[in-house]
């Protein structure tokens, strides 16, 4: 770390505050508000499932341009430029979906709300690195990932209340607020630190050690993204009706605050065992949404495993890639998300391309089969 920052108990605590602050917004309401809304956005615009799972492969789209290009900002601006314009993306990118008129309009502002979380994510693992004491970034690391579970257990009552007394609309227009709130208190509690020019990009920490977590990405990246665009829709498909997907997504938000004990985790077993018990939950999570949908008791099952196991797996990944990589930890991780990016653009699309043919429930099962037979994978590999 650089002398001349102010590495305070203080400055620890605003900078793990402030950054699960903004990726409750970014990455826990507005990442996933899309699939939360599918339903109410497909009866209003008249869309396709085909069309309707190309938009959502667009968000990551957008999630993956911006996190390319935070790596660079952060080497010319310094690393909470990404992150403040990350809190700009989601309130404007929030404000254009809750007032579109036509399906382009609402594609361009769910592109930029989805880009949200790349301006954000990766940076704060510079900031974490640069400012936090070693002894103390797994554990601010894991409050900046767990974020997003407090973002989802405040979206799904958000959006049931929307659809119960207003339209889908409301729900998109209401988390405007706390987006710029969010931002705001980035600004005044994280360090302005300066550029970083000579930090390498995520090619410079790719690598044979690099294996194991990018593959752990990709999966884990294409099974949350199938689960939260789908979840919804699989459980209103199931006659559960409107009050089924905000309860799921409240649930998965507070199971998920599992992510705050990753750190423990971690360091009693390692990072690659938590990962791969990780995908193995995801992919029973996945398996018991798609063949019990119309069940509640499974489908709550399903988000209290989902839930748990999607938080852990994310928390789990940035200190995984900093210990394999900790002369580039920022990079590392960057080439993680890259990743998992490219997997969750693609994911969505292909499962919306399948149900008009074959049904929901069994792309959902094909995902979950995917992860649970790399979690399989990914522990025997360790062994050897």
């Amino acid at each position: 770390m650089e002398p001349g920052i102010d590495r305070s108990p203080a400055t620890t605590w605003r900078v793990g505050l402030a950054g699960g602050l903004l990726m409750a917004v970014t990455f826990g309401m507005v990442r996933y508000v899309y699939g939360l809304t599918l339903p109410g956005i497909r009866a209003e615009l008249v869309l396709s499932d085909l069309v309707l799972g190309l938009i959502a492969g667009g968000t990551f789209a957008g999630f993956l341009l911006a996190l390319l290009l935070s790596t660079r900002l952060s080497a010319t601006i310094g690393p909470r430029a990404p992150t403040t314009l990350g809190g700009l993306c989601a309130t404007v990118g929030c404000a254009v979906v809750a007032l579109a008129p036509a399906p382009s309009v609402l594609a361009t502002g769910a592109l930029v709300a989805g880009g949200a979380a790349g301006w954000v994510w990766a940076p704060y693992s510079e900031i974490a690195t640069r400012v936090v004491p070693e002894a103390d970034r797994p554990r601010v690391l894991a409050v900046v990932t767990t974020g997003a579970a407090v973002g989802l257990i405040v979206v799904g009552p958000l959006a049931l209340a929307a659809a119960t007394w207003a339209s889908w609309r409301w729900t998109w227009a209401a988390i405007t607020v706390p987006a710029a709130a969010a931002t705001v208190l980035n600004i005044r509690w994280v360090p302005r630190l300066a550029p970083a020019p000579g930090m390498p990009g995520p090619r410079a920490a790719l690598g044979p050690r690099m294996t194991a977590p990018l593959g752990f990405a990709a999966v884990l990246f294409a099974g949350a993204t199938a689960y939260f665009t789908y979840a919804t829709d699989s459980a209103e498909r199931g006659g559960l009706g409107a009050v089924a997907g905000p309860v799921v997504f409240a649930l998965v938000g507070t199971t998920g605050l599992a992510g705050l004990w990753t750190g423990t985790f971690v360091r009693r077993i390692r990072p690659a065992p938590v990962a791969a018990v990780s995908l193995l939950v995801l992919g029973a999570a996945l398996a018991m949404l798609g063949f019990g949908s119309h069940s509640l008791p499974v489908v709550l099952a399903s988000a209290v495993a989902f839930g748990a196991a999607n938080t852990i797996g994310s928390a789990a990944l940035p200190i995984w890639t900093a210990q394999l990589v900790p002369d580039r930890p920022a990079g590392a991780f960057s080439a993680a998300l890259v990743v998992g990016s490219v997997s969750a653009i693609g994911a969505p699309a292909v499962i919306g391309g399948l149900v008009a043919h074959v049904g929901l429930a069994l792309p959902l099962v094909a995902t979950a089969i995917l992860c649970a037979t790399s979690a399989v994978v990914l522990a025997a590999v360790r062994r050897l």
